[in-house]
């Protein structure tokens, strides 16, 4: 793909357990929450083995403090027919060690948006790919984005998607933001 042209850019959300996604949403009305992760479940099966199969998302707690060997061992056992990326959370992580260890197994580096890592989170792309995982605006409302936060976002993943494919995921739902969130980013995106 020649560097002036745009690789793909997916925008989507992340989680299954949210009471707002019942009634038709995304549940069927009446579907007792008890069999909400085996009917998400049942949706997400046939893309295993499919080309249409994101990237594998590997999140470590944020009191998961940097150990090198153990990330260079939990790396080489990943599947290389799958794609990988690892949110960090705790701060130690972020160093040059850490992304060339990435960078050698073809494993990207989760870049996580959210007030409780901003300060130490880096933009690092180790892969020919990258994740976003958004947690949470800070300009926004109650973790709402801001239509000027998304705008600054459409604008970095732009310029990502120059050279490097984009994953970029919406978790802050917990009231009904991050599809809101998804789309609008979509839009601003696409002009």
């Amino acid at each position: 793909m020649h560097a002036d042209r745009a690789r793909p850019v997916r925008v989507g959300l992340s989680g299954w357990n949210y009471a707002h996604w019942r009634n038709g949403v995304f549940y069927p009305p009446r579907l007792p929450a008890s069999r909400w992760l085996e009917f998400y479940t049942e949706r997400i099966e046939p893309l295993l083995g499919s080309p249409k199969l994101g990237p594998l998302l590997w999140q470590l707690p944020p009191t998961f403090r940097r150990d090198d060997e153990r990330l260079a061992d939990a790396l080489a056992r990943l599947p290389r027919e799958l794609r990988h990326c690892v949110e960090f959370r705790h701060p130690s992580w972020f160093v040059e060690d850490t992304y060339t260890l990435l960078r050698e197994h073809g494993v990207a580096l989760a870049i996580g948006d959210r007030p409780q890592v901003n300060a130490f989170q880096a933009h690092e792309l180790t892969a020919d790919w990258t994740y976003v995982r958004f947690h949470g605006g800070t300009r926004g409302r109650r973790g709402n984005y801001s239509d000027g936060e998304l705008r600054e976002w459409a604008a970095r993943v732009r310029g990502w998607s120059r050279t490097h494919e984009v994953y970029a995921y919406f978790n802050n739902d917990w009231e009904g933001f991050a599809p809101r969130n998804a789309a609008l980013l979509k839009r601003l995106l696409a002009r």
